[in-house]
């Protein structure tokens, strides 16, 4: 199959969401709350602080607001906060998003990019981590702080329509409630990859795919093959 796309001249455009997409969130949580817990048990010398944290976390207690009150600690939830968005998150790909990825790069007639909702300084730091920017390029990255539009609206699909012009446009992301509502509207080839039991951020209620006309499903990106 990969020898294949050689051949195939159509210029292909494939746009991937970011969180919970081409890497798990919750590996973000973790290595946040990694760093706060180490802030404060360096500065205030407290505690196990990372597994309040995450308990706080599993209980869907407000997790910052917690850690203050438990621990009598002189700081805001809003400056937790900012240590959450602005720290450089220690995630890395999987072995099969890092193969889908360099597979992709590689075929001369297919653009990569990213159409993301967050905080441009979150979302960049996420990309650089993840080493993402070794296969899309940065111009190709739509960050919804950045850009100024957030899913579902369609202007960051057609972004990429402008830029690209006479290609097919390919979407794979995982929030079934915003991520394919514009590109399916757009007349895109929308994929969506299934939560495979690791606890996305954001849970999928299944029910919908089946309102949702057009949808392809894959369980891992390495099946992504089958479409593109």
């Amino acid at each position: 199959m990969i020898a294949k796309w050689s051949f195939m001249k159509m210029e292909k455009v494939v746009i991937f969401d970011l969180d919970d997409t081409l890497y798990k969130e919750i590996d973000y949580l973790r290595s946040a709350y990694k760093e706060i817990s180490d802030f404060i048990e360096s500065e205030y010398d407290k505690r196990e602080i990372y597994e309040f944290m995450i308990s706080c976390y599993k209980a869907g207690r407000n997790t910052f607001a917690e850690v203050i009150r438990e621990y009598n600690l002189p700081i805001s939830v809003d400056y937790l906060i900012s240590i959450y968005r602005s720290h450089k998150p220690n995630i890395s790909l999987d072995c099969d998003t890092q193969f889908v990825l360099e597979q992709l790069s590689l075929q001369k007639n297919i653009n990569l990019g990213i159409l993301t909702d967050g905080r441009g300084i979150t979302q960049n730091n996420k990309i650089i981590a993840l080493g993402i920017d070794q296969y899309i390029r940065k111009d190709n990255w739509v960050i919804s702080e950045e850009f100024g539009y957030s899913k579902p609206s369609s202007e960051g699909y057609l972004y990429f329509q402008k830029k690209y012009k006479n290609a097919a446009f390919y979407y794979i992301g995982d929030n079934l409630v915003k991520d394919f509502i514009a590109p399916i509207q757009l007349g895109w080839t929308c994929i969506c990859l299934l939560d495979d039991g690791s606890h996305n951020i954001h849970k999928q209620d299944l029910s919908i795919i089946n309102n949702i006309s057009s949808l392809y499903t894959v369980k891992c990106l390495r099946e992504l093959f089958e479409y593109l």
